[in-house]
């Protein structure tokens, strides 16, 4: 059982371990939540930050599996797309995005889910009242977060989707992957440096920030958004800084703004019942993540 509130939980050799893959981890805010949901609900399990460099994944994955009490992780920058090759079976959602930021174990087997794009439509429906159908979309990065977000907003009944990135090759690999396998969005690809973006901004409903762009100290926004109408939805899937280079101009400008911690709380809850097979305790978690700046939302 997990310690009263306000102690320190004992850990054993019985405790089952999660964690998160990433580089960096400086910033994560996922073992505050999830080691408050896991002592809300009794449960003698525990979650660490794993910081692991690209070229160890592999290795630190094959250790893992060799940890009688390893029950699963979460996989972030930069991993989310290379640990496929590293697990033994893939969700159908997780093997069409390409991407995967869930890993459960099942017995001997260590299989790739994606909770990023429920995530991600529970927290614009939350946050800005946001929903998907009939709207143009516009996803700055193709990496495995705008992947997710790509597909779950194609299947969610978006009308165009315009995907931006530094590789526009990469950028039309993904329309194209979306198109063979989720809803009928009208699909098209762009370089993310392109001095005309006009007409994408002009048309969009919502612009999102899936880039890792703004994590860092001066990082400017991936995007000049002078040419989106006021009222059009800026997202960020960063929520630490609160505040990004890409939300500030985007309040400037009269958008509706939220950050990523609305989507980083439903995500985790996703990935939390996928572990444990008990229902997240979704208020618990949230305020475990009080201490951080909430999301605010512009008229």
């Amino acid at each position: 059982m997990a310690a009263p509130s306000g102690r320190t939980p004992s850990i054993t050799g019985r405790t089952r371990l999660c964690g998160i893959l990433g580089l960096p981890l400086d910033h994560t805010l996922s073992p505050r939540m999830h080691n408050a949901a896991f002592a809300a609900l009794g449960l003698d399990w525990a979650y660490l930050p794993w910081p692991v460099a690209p070229e160890r994944l592999g290795e630190v994955l094959r250790g893992l599996r060799g940890l009688a009490n390893f029950a699963g992780a979460n996989v972030t920058i930069p991993h989310k797309e290379a640990v496929l090759r590293h697990l033994d079976a893939l969700t159908d959602e997780a093997r069409a995005v390409g991407a995967v930021n869930t890993i459960v174990r099942e017995g001997d087997r260590l299989a790739g889910h994606t909770t990023d794009g429920v995530g991600l439509l529970a927290a614009l429906a939350e946050a800005v009242g946001f929903h998907p159908q009939g709207a143009c979309v516009v996803i700055l990065g193709a990496g495995g977060a705008g992947r997710a977000a790509a597909f779950a907003l194609a299947a969610a009944g978006a009308r165009k989707i315009a995907i931006l990135n530094r590789s526009v090759e990469r950028a039309q690999a993904l329309a194209a992957d979306v198109g063979r396998a989720a809803g009928s969005a009208a699909l098209a690809a762009y370089s993310l440096h392109a001095t005309a973006h006009g007409q994408i901004l002009d048309s969009a409903d919502i612009v999102i920030n899936a880039t890792s762009l703004g994590m860092h100290t001066g990082d400017p926004s991936p995007l000049d958004l002078a040419l989106c109408r006021p009222g059009t939805v800026a997202f960020d899937m960063i929520y630490h800084p609160p505040e990004t280079a890409f939300l500030r101009e985007a309040r400037g400008r009269g958008l509706r703004t939220a950050n990523g911690l609305g989507m980083l709380v439903h995500q985790g809850a996703a990935a939390f019942a996928l572990w444990t097979g008990r229902t997240a305790p979704l208020e618990i978690m949230r305020r475990a993540l009080a201490p951080v700046e909430t999301p605010v939302e512009t008229p």
